[in-house]
């Protein structure tokens, strides 16, 4: 029987699951623009109220704006062939569009917002229609002219929110973000197609895992660059010593964590799963909430570090002990999302730092990080000792469903 046209795009069943040279070096442009996030959020820590909360949000939408580009990327790679040309020639582009994204972010909320949502129009807009003219008659084709219509309906948001008056910029962008994470959410339905069923999608388990947990390897090693960077560029102290320290310490343990059992277990889960799609979509908010998490305590480690014994300051708390919380929270989702269950060190965790939080706020920041350190190596200890001896666990995803009847045309 012939090949359909734009059969030759998708990934064939004997394809690596692992991820390509090609997508590791996509991820350095990710990394720049995740450095460029921090720096953001940074230039936080001295603001208070209203300030504060308009800052955080304003950085919060940049990150998601580049956090859904990085998504879709993962998702193409899984679904498609990523030694094709055309793959490549795709990949490539996108990691262009997010360097200059990550060039501009310093500024993309005020004099370089037009460049910013250029870069960000182009990858969402363009890029799908390159996909389906590749697919031609192929059924896969709807999903990315699904995914353009989309983005063709957001874009007078984005292009408005760049060019017209500054007040405007985040009610419009915030709008326009909101909508294309609904859209990818409802399977982008449009008029007379429907939607497309994410949770029938036909992916790479293996290979969408393995770009997951780089992708919180990646957040992890933009927390060590910040470590090293602050640390060397101050005036070396016992006081910085120590804070330095600490801090590498707590992502050594973030980083024990997540992969203790059910971080270890997410490729095992995905190729067990009757509907990939569904847990590949669940684990894709999850890890999106790990990364942010990973990234907003990296701005903690250089605020303890830059001045470790200053006074307490409003928003160095929502870093330093903010960010190991929703950390543990995104833990706990992934955990039961693979196994079912939640194991009891992240609640006694969390509830830790929840009881220390008021206390923190009449402290040093250097005793915030430490405290975090502290909580973090109970977990730690606490998952030791419960796994201690025993084998890794059959993932039992309830979120996988069952075997679908039916597969949709386009998946």
């Amino acid at each position: 029987m012939a090949a359909r046209p734009g059969a030759a795009l998708l990934r064939p069943p004997e394809s690596s699951g692992r991820a390509t040279f090609l997508e590791l070096f996509f991820d350095l442009a990710f990394v720049v623009a995740l450095t460029r996030v921090s720096q953001r959020f940074a230039g936080l820590s001295d603001d208070t109220g209203w300030t504060l909360a308009e800052g955080f949000a304003r950085t919060l939408l940049l990150f998601l704006a580049l956090w859904l580009i990085w998504s879709h990327t993962t998702w193409i790679t899984s679904r498609y062939e990523p030694e094709q040309p055309l793959i490549q020639a795709v990949v490539v582009g996108t990691m262009f569009a997010i360097l200059v994204m990550a060039v501009t972010l310093p500024r993309a909320m005020e004099e370089r917002a037009a460049l910013f949502a250029a870069a960000y129009l182009i990858v969402m807009l363009v890029r799908p229609l390159v996909v389906a003219a590749a697919l031609r008659g192929h059924p896969r084709r709807l999903v990315p002219f699904r995914l353009a219509a989309w983005a063709a309906a957001t874009a007078p948001l984005w292009l408005g929110g760049a060019l017209g008056p500054d007040h405007l910029r985040l009610p419009l962008w915030a709008a326009a973000l909101t909508t294309d994470y609904l859209a990818w959410t409802l399977g982008w339905p449009l008029p007379g197609l429907g939607a497309s069923r994410i949770s029938r999608w036909r992916i790479a388990g293996t290979h969408l895992a393995d770009r997951y947990q780089q992708v919180v390897l990646i957040a992890l090693g933009e927390s060590i660059l910040v470590i090293g960077t602050v640390f060397s560029g101050t005036d070396y102290s016992g006081e910085r010593a120590a804070a330095f320290a600490v801090a590498f310490t707590t992502s050594a343990l973030i980083w024990r964590i997540y992969f203790h059992r059910a971080g270890l277990l997410l490729s095992e889960a995905l190729d067990r799963a009757a509907m990939p799609g569904r847990l590949g979509t669940a684990s894709e908010r999850t890890h999106l909430l790990i990364v942010f998490s990973v990234l907003v305590t990296s701005v903690g480690y250089e605020l303890v570090i830059d001045d470790p014994y200053g006074p307490p300051r409003p928003g160095w708390l929502l870093f330093v002990v903010g960010g190991p919380m929703l950390f543990l929270v995104a833990r706990a989702r992934l955990e039961y999302e693979i196994l079912g269950r939640v194991s009891r060190s992240r609640v006694i965790g969390l509830v830790a730092l929840v009881l220390f939080t008021a206390a923190l706020t009449r402290w040093a920041p250097m005793v915030g990080l430490s405290v975090v350190a502290g909580v973090l190596a109970l977990v730690a200890l606490l998952d030791a000792l419960r796994g201690r001896g025993r084998p890794l666990e059959v993932p039992a995803s309830p979120v996988a469903g069952e075997t679908p009847r039916d597969q949709d045309s386009e998946a």
